[in-house]
């Protein structure tokens, strides 16, 4: 277009401050206030092109935010580095460039034809140029002094509305990304699948950014190369069996350095690698868990200069919850893969701990014994063991018969639960076994163990132990306790507690150890148990306590042993009403046997 665009009437300035004003101050949003800008410039200053250019700081180029007459691939390949061109001159001088004839200026950059004139005025605020508004017609000598100072008049007074439509559309704009952040970190945090996850990934990615090709690339166990686990090309899933080297190429350089690597313009990066002709910029992101990179995700686009400072951020961001959901994904399956092993292990070990524990009581000639073990989960920490004294050859009566040997009981609890309980306690009833061929004592017998125990300590284990040693000939039981519940002596309608205390078996080197002595009569009824029987508890929290116990004891204590423990486990059962028990339970019950009359 040459024919000359007619000027319009003159305003006055009072009117022009207030329109700008109004612009400024009823408005935060961008495109709007551009929109206005142009619309109030041009009711002052006939132009046949216009254009509003914002000032990128980090890498000093002027880009065209918004524009009139300009085609949009001008606009597209327009980047005006500052102190070049009539544009870039206004913002480095910071102070407006009248040009009359562009053919006659050194200076000027022809983005347009059939340009003859420009002017170009600096945004200013707080002394920082944050862009230039400039202005364009096809006559020379267009442009004159009154238009330099209106355009810098409403200039000076637009900026501050710019900039803070530029910041309220950033904050907006952040605000509503950490947002799809939060929903999308969610969203990823419940799948476990790693198929579905990465798929997921590649969706959700497309929310925050207008990519055209996406990868997840993932380290190989080797931790040398990144392999391709899922690609996306225009929408379209691809298999992509290209593997990168750690270090190569700008994924490779991601994952080496452990930081982004953006590349504006990939054929002016050396470091680029060329798969795919149709790219034109890429952004790599690191996924980093417990400072290992686990791979990286790699957005092209078909444009150059199509990825910002924002898009790092917002994929950095994204990266931290998407390196936490392909570890979890990955540990699921891990997990699903052991688990059929893990149970078949898991039976295994329940057998075997109950092949552990005594296939039977003892039969012994003035008392009876019986037992049992509920484990809480498949496999527990409780013990119990009848430790059988081989008879010394000097060891026998008055008639010159040999004695009866000397039965050892014993009962524990290892702190903890599980397969670590379990092993524990499978330690300790191999040094029960080890040290029975020295016929300790039962207090002699609690502080071998604690040595032994003490001697290959196990971090945070540790178990409590009662002990007895039963002469059957002289109906003589020694009692010794390390921590676990008070044993209970059931004799002449009486229940009392077996007071004897002492330190757990496994955490200190110097401990003692209590012993009494029972000297039994026929009926009399001695029970051992884990604390898993006292502390279970009912729906509404309530323990079973001693006072329970005590009163089913006192109920059984004519029956048999087996009566006794039964009836144990039914009332504690009964008393939980189905719910789980937290604790395992172990009891056992020796009773008297012989007619009972009155104590000598």
């Amino acid at each position: 277009m040459t024919t000359s665009a007619t000027q319009p009437a003159p305003v006055q300035v009072d009117s022009l401050l207030l329109e700008v004003a109004d612009v400024v101050n009823t408005t935060l949003d961008l495109n709007t206030i551009l929109r206005r800008v142009a619309e109030l410039v041009r009711r002052v200053i006939a132009y046949e092109h216009f254009a509003i250019l914002l000032l990128n700081e980090k890498t000093q180029e002027l880009r065209i935010r918004f524009s009139i007459g300009h085609p949009p691939e001008a606009v597209e390949r327009c980047r005006i580095k500052v102190g070049e061109g009539v544009t870039g001159l206004a913002a480095q001088r910071r102070e407006p460039v009248l040009v009359n004839d562009v053919l006659k200026a050194p200076e000027y950059i022809e983005a347009l034809p059939q340009v003859r004139s420009e002017l170009a005025v600096p945004l200013i605020i707080k002394n920082r140029v944050i862009g230039v508004i400039d202005i364009e017609a096809p006559q020379p000598g267009y442009f004159t002094e009154d238009h330099k100072r209106l355009l810098s008049l409403i200039a000076s007074r637009i900026a501050i509305g710019i900039e803070n439509a530029r910041l309220y559309t950033r904050t907006s704009r952040q605000a509503k990304t950490l947002l799809v952040l939060n929903e999308i970190s969610r969203d990823l945090t419940s799948i476990l699948n790693l198929d579905q996850l990465l798929q997921r990934i590649g969706e959700a990615v497309t929310r925050l950014i207008d990519y055209q090709m996406f990868s997840v690339l993932l380290v190989d166990a080797a931790g040398s190369k990144l392999e391709h686990r899922f690609s996306l090309r225009f929408n379209e899933t691809v298999q992509i069996k290209q593997n990168i080297v750690i270090g190569r190429g700008l994924v490779g350089y991601s994952a080496l350095h452990k930081e982004p690597v953006l590349a504006p313009d990939v054929s002016k990066d050396p470091r680029y690698i060329n798969s795919n002709p149709e790219t034109r910029s890429e952004l790599c992101v690191p996924l980093i868990y417990k400072d290992r990179v686990i791979g990286v995700l790699d957005i092209e686009h078909t444009r150059r200069g199509y990825f910002t400072d924002d898009h790092v951020r917002t994929m950095t961001t994204l990266a931290a919850q998407v390196a936490i959901a392909i570890e979890n994904a990955r540990l699921y399956e891990r997990v699903t893969r052991q688990e059929r092993r893990l149970q078949k292990d898991m039976a295994l070990a329940h057998e075997l701990q109950f092949r552990l524990l005594p296939p039977c009581c003892p039969v012994i000639g003035n008392a009876e014994l019986s037992a049992k073990f509920v484990p809480a989960r498949e496999i527990g920490g409780d013990l119990y063991d009848f430790l059988h004294y081989e008879p010394r050859p000097q060891n026998r009566s008055r008639d010159g018969e040999e004695r009866k040997p000397d039965l050892g009981i014993a009962i524990g609890d290892v702190s903890g639960k599980g397969a670590p309980a379990a092993l524990y306690a499978a330690l300790a009833s191999g040094f029960l076994r080890s040290h029975a061929g020295s016929r300790p004592g039962a207090a002699e017998m609690l502080t071998l163990l604690n040595e032994s125990l003490v001697s290959r300590r196990i971090e945070a284990q540790y178990i409590s132990v009662a002990y007895a040693v039963w002469d059957d000939e002289r109906r003589l039981l020694r009692v010794a306790n390390s921590g676990l519940p008070l044993p209970l002596y059931c004799h002449d309608g009486r229940i009392e507690c077996v007071e004897t205390i002492g330190l757990p078996l496994g955490l200190f080197e110097q401990a003692h150890y209590d012993e009494v002595s029972y000297r039994a009569h026929p009926g009399d009824l001695f029970v051992f148990l884990s604390d898993g029987v006292l502390d279970a508890q009912n729906r509404e929290g309530e323990m079973f306590g001693l006072a329970r116990l005590s009163t089913v004891v006192k109920a059984n204590c004519q029956g048999s042993a087996n009566d006794v423990v039964t009836g144990i486990f039914a009332a504690v059962a009964e008393f939980a009403a189905g719910e789980n028990a937290y604790d395992d339970q172990t009891v056992v019950a020796l009773k008297v046997l012989g007619n009972s009359g009155k104590r000598k």
